[in-house]
């Protein structure tokens, strides 16, 4: 077998998306002539952990684990809980604190182009000896954190060696990159950073086509997307009794769907039944200002929130759930953003109702592959009309999603994909 090196930051116990796809191109890639090793963090600080991962790991993957110094615990000094909320990626839209400004400002410019930065240089004087005594051909970097890929950087340098850059998410172009409060410098030295990345990897491996667009203007290197994907085998479950809006994974503050609050409002008042029906649940970390929102349009009685769900039991949920909602921040910038959790939506069949940018390549895929309906966060009309017409149908037992083509998205056939690339 060809042996590889993973280079991730995410791994279990840590718990959310980031974790998924690299745990499952681990389990394929024997079956496609490939044996990986990973080398991760060895006390890293996670802002969510989920123990039961941990029964994932292919026991025939070899582990390697380094010390890393993260800034976090010394933050945490000023503020314990905006620390954490920071690192969870919930960062307020208005109105931030003083000790908020400060850590986004720490954060943005003295720790580029992360705050995991610190684990680069003793990376790469571990992983020299790795590669020579295993016989490593190709390392894979896999980021956010995207100071990773300055680990494939520096061993692209050292050694004679194929390196792929694998980003499951966009680098200077993500929405929140522009709240970190960055001086021009920091922006340009995240600018230099993120080019020499892309022009000295082998190849890179991106989620979306909008981010293959972006860094092909960039560099000349092979891009391949490879999106994330599901790997569940689903058992059956009974479908809630209200008519349940979910939504699965953190909802930041920009992605408040104050449009969807106001078509709920609206129904609430015109229709009875909807009314007695509707339950909406938020499962995942949820901003303050979303809160607030839900209790301003007079929905708090219809809320319940079911804070982190491990990932067996967000599979229960998301089958159960009448309507999924996928939400996203109503941005250019974001067009190419495609959750992880559109594809376990997917392979839930249930319903999704998508509530994002104009041109969402996200969005798009939900409709491609009837799957559910997209609409934009101010077009209050079409919501309800979304929501009106899946209530009916729900007052009838006749809710269901027929969804077309998404066998492409399992783990194993994106395993094969990759290990073609490789």
């Amino acid at each position: 077998m060809r042996k590889i090196l993973v280079i991730a930051y995410y791994w279990p116990p840590a718990g959310g998306p980031g974790v998924q796809r690299w745990l499952k191109f681990v389990k394929y890639l024997p079956d496609f002539g490939i044996e990986p090793m990973v080398y991760v963090p060895e006390n890293p600080s996670y802002p969510i952990v989920d123990e039961k991962l941990l029964k994932e790991v292919p026991a025939s993957i070899k582990i390697l684990k380094q010390p890393i110094k993260e800034p976090y615990g010394w933050a945490s000094l000023l503020s314990k809980k905006k620390t954490k909320t920071i690192s969870s990626g919930i960062i307020k839209e208005k109105d931030p604190s003083f000790i908020e400004k400060v850590l986004l400002w720490i954060r943005g410019n003295l720790f580029i182009p992360d705050a995991r930065k610190l684990w680069v240089k003793p990376s790469i004087s571990y992983l020299a000896k790795v590669i020579a005594d295993e016989g490593i051909e190709t390392i894979i970097t896999t980021g956010p954190p995207h100071s990773l890929h300055l680990i494939g950087l520096g061993l692209k340098k050292k050694y004679n060696i194929q390196w792929i850059a694998d980003f499951r998410d966009p680098w200077t172009s993500i929405g929140y990159h522009k709240k970190l409060r960055l001086t021009e410098s920091s922006q340009a030295k995240h600018k230099a950073l993120e080019k020499g990345v892309l022009v000295k990897a082998d190849k890179i491996v991106v989620t979306s086509h909008t981010t293959k667009a972006e860094f092909e203007a960039i560099t000349p290197k092979p891009i391949k997307v490879i999106t994330n994907g599901f790997d569940n085998d689903l058992r059956p479950v009974q479908l809630d009794a209200n008519f349940t809006i979910s939504h699965i994974g953190s909802l930041l503050t920009g992605r408040n769907p104050l449009g969807l609050w106001q078509a709920l409002q609206e129904l609430i008042s015109e229709n009875e039944n909807f009314k007695h029906s509707l339950r909406i649940q938020l499962a995942g970390v949820v901003g303050e200002e979303v809160l607030q929102s839900v209790k301003d349009f007079g929905l708090t009685s219809y809320l319940e929130q079911l804070g982190y769900l491990s990932h067996d039991k967000v599979l229960e949920t998301q089958q159960k759930s009448q309507l999924l909602l996928l939400l996203e921040i109503d941005s250019e910038e974001t067009q190419g953003i495609i959750p992880g959790k559109l594809f376990e939506y997917l392979n839930a069949k249930r319903p999704i109702l998508a509530i994002g940018p104009k041109g969402w390549e996200a969005g798009a895929m939900v409709e491609r592959h009837q799957a559910g309906t997209m609409s934009l966060h101010s077009d209050i009309v079409t919501l309800k009309n979304v929501l009106l017409n899946a209530f009916h149908q729900y007052e009838k037992g006749t809710l269901v999603c027929n969804s077309e083509g998404v066998e492409q998205y399992h783990r194993k056939a994106l395993t094969e994909s990759l290990a073609n690339f490789i």
